[in-house]
């Protein structure tokens, strides 16, 4: 599915699509935590855009580990540990590898989901980003059992990620600063699913360009 260039392109676009989104998820932290998760990832991907033509020769799990070690150093908040883990343990599933398949993906999303696990001690339903990360996982798995393309794959990958986010406003917060607020979480958003939507959205804006 992917080389090196398409690769990133799909990174390009990610940090394109989180720094445009800056306002909206600080205005979501704002709600219910310490109000900086658009600064701070925003500042994050500003970082890794500034590296990605140096990774342009990089085997796929290279710069995925550059772009972990990127938002570790430069991501403030819970944030840049979960998603830097994240990143690097995605990049164990596709270490020096020059091209990805089907199987690739989903071991790069099961690697993440697991790194955000163990980083965070959370679960699904605890109102963070594997509210998103998940089902946006289990979606792109069923479309491969199906023999689905990368695109309609993906595209059922953003909407199962959009539905978490939605559910995450039903439920109590059960981590970080949020979950001081108890009760009052509920009817906010969780902002860390919703940076993740925002990235797996930006995947598919990708395929979908590449598609024409």
């Amino acid at each position: 599915m992917a080389n090196t260039d398409l690769f990133i392109n799909i990174i390009e676009n990610m940090a394109k699509a989180v720094i445009e989104n800056k306002e909206y998820l600080t205005d979501l932290d704002r709600a219910i935590g310490d109000g900086d998760h658009g600064i701070n990832m925003s500042k994050g991907f500003q970082a890794v855009l500034s590296k990605l033509d140096d990774m342009r020769d990089k085997d796929l799990g290279t710069i995925l580990k550059n772009v972990a070690m990127t938002l570790i150093s430069t991501v403030g908040g819970a944030s840049g540990p979960l998603y830097g883990t994240a990143f690097l343990r995605a990049a164990t599933a596709v270490d020096g590898k020059m091209d990805i398949d089907k199987t690739d993906i989903l071991n790069i999303f099961e690697k993440a989901i697991e790194g955000v696990q163990t980083r965070g001690k959370a679960q699904v339903g605890e109102k963070t980003i594997l509210d998103s990360l998940v089902p946006a996982y289990e979606a792109l798995k069923k479309s491969y059992e199906k023999e689905e393309g990368n695109l309609e794959a993906f595209r059922a990958a953003e909407e199962a990620a959009l539905k978490g986010v939605e559910y995450t406003k039903t439920i109590v917060a059960k981590k970080g600063r949020a979950s001081y607020l108890g009760e009052r979480s509920i009817g906010h958003q969780d902002p860390g699913a919703t940076s993740t939507y925002i990235m797996i959205k930006s995947i598919k804006n990708i395929l979908e360009e590449n598609h024409k």
